[in-house]
């Protein structure tokens, strides 16, 4: 059992939010939905929805306008490949979603996300710091990261 599950806050959008994260990530699914009951103002809607993508569990909660998503906090993704790193970055900035710098996007919800391929922190803690800082200066030059710039920025 998860000890630590990630709650995200919606304006209403709980439900398209989940299913579209669902449909993104492998082994992922809805594992709840707790809508209004009959007779509330907002009834057959979802209140909280649960659901799980790649093994972690998070819940959605439609608590309305009050909050609102900021970067101070994202979701990251560990890839292993350049197609994973670039279907990550193309489902999550679609219908909205906003590129970020260095690794960064915010999805159509509002929801900050980086893609982060796991030769990026391999190539910025290479004890050669003159590597690591090309590899640094790479970076900062991307929005969605490319392996292959990366790997010919540490070789010099």
């Amino acid at each position: 059992m998860q000890k630590i599950t990630t709650f995200l806050w919606f304006d209403g959008q709980a439900e398209e939010a989940m299913n579209h994260y669902v449909s993104i990530f492998k082994n992922s699914k809805v594992l709840s939905v707790t809508r209004w009951p009959k007779g509330h103002p907002q009834e057959g809607q979802v209140l909280v929805a649960s659901f799980e993508l790649d093994g972690v569990t998070f819940q959605a909660l439609n608590g309305g306008p009050q909050f609102k998503f900021t970067e101070a906090i994202s979701l990251s993704i560990d890839c292993k490949t350049q197609e994973e790193v670039d279907h990550f970055w193309t489902r999550l900035t679609e219908g909205g979603g906003e590129p970020g710098r260095c690794s960064w996007l915010k999805d159509k919800f509002g929801v900050s996300w980086q893609v982060v391929p796991e030769q990026l922190p391999r190539l910025l803690q290479d004890p050669d710091r003159a590597k690591a800082g090309r590899v640094m200066s790479a970076m900062m030059q991307m929005g969605k990261i490319e392996i292959a710039k990366l790997e010919e920025a540490a070789k010099g």
